[in-house]
């Protein structure tokens, strides 16, 4: 009898071993890199497809592996991230400055994006974060991959190069980042590179189309990104083509960034990549 018992038990155990190996060939290997702490959690830092990138690790990995994605300026305002990693949200990063969403920044995301779901497990849609010209990089990668997006969220986010840095209309632009932008898109002229660039306002359909819900905070005297150049037209064509965007101005506020009490936009982020983990 006892040998029968032991026999039993053995094989209960083999019978559990294949799905303990699943469970932690799903939790994927650790990060590679340089290790750090950033406001109290692991950081690591290391290279995909030869470009920076920084993946910041939660304590508690919450079910689904949700994850936040900055386009520029990451850390910048940070009790958000800070709140996420809290509910067991990953903060990402990829530094490709001076890009500005363009084909090759969109190229450069998708490497990024392969490497987090296919190797480390990640969910398959992001929470992207577009401050400032980070709006460039958000909203052009999400057009090409709206299945790969679970909301996005832009704090005074540039949504028209004509408004920002090219300045054609009331607000300040940037000379100098405009040089650099016709650079990026191979442009002689303003006219030329309008012709060329990838512009948010004008790809929105496959956002509204997907259902991918928008939060935008902006400043409403914000002159170096106006927001009814940028925001407010983005607003009313996503609406316009049934998309879902909330909108959160601050009064008498210029080009800064965030809210004093970040709440909304940690609900936003922490409700949106729920209901994205549980769609078919």
């Amino acid at each position: 009898m006892q040998r029968l018992f032991r026999q039993c038990a053995w094989m209960m155990c083999l019978a559990l071993l294949p799905s303990t190996v699943t469970a932690l060939r799903a939790d994927g290997p650790p990060f590679p890199g340089q290790q750090s702490t950033w406001n109290g959690f692991v950081r690591y830092d290391f290279e995909v497809v030869g470009k920076p990138v920084l993946v910041i690790v939660p304590r508690e990995v919450a079910p689904g592996k949700p994850w936040v994605w900055h386009g520029e300026f990451f850390g910048h305002k940070p009790v958000p991230d800070v709140a996420l990693l809290g509910r067991g949200f990953h903060i990402v990063h990829m530094a490709i400055p001076d890009q500005f969403g363009s084909p090759k920044a969109v190229e450069l995301w998708n490497e990024f994006h392969r490497e987090l779901t296919e190797k480390y497990g990640f969910a398959k849609r992001a929470a992207l974060v577009g401050v400032s010209r980070g709006g460039l990089y958000c909203y052009n990668w999400a057009a090409a991959n709206p299945d790969k997006v679970a909301c996005i969220y832009g704090d005074a986010p540039v949504c028209d190069v004509r408004s920002w840095p090219a300045g054609k209309g009331k607000g300040t632009g940037n000379p100098t980042e405009l040089v650099q932008l016709k650079n990026v898109y191979g442009a002689a002229s303003d006219d030329e590179l309008f012709e060329k660039a990838l512009n948010p306002i004008d790809h929105l359909e496959p956002l509204a189309k997907a259902g991918v819900p928008l939060l935008h905070v902006y400043g409403d005297t914000d002159t170096g990104v106006p927001w009814d150049e940028n925001t407010g037209v983005l607003a009313d064509r996503y609406r316009q083509l049934g998309g879902e965007i909330t909108l959160i101005a601050k009064r008498g506020i210029g080009h800064v960034h965030g809210l004093d009490d970040s709440t909304p936009i940690i609900e936003f982020i922490d409700r949106h990549c729920q209901a994205a983990r549980e769609e078919p």
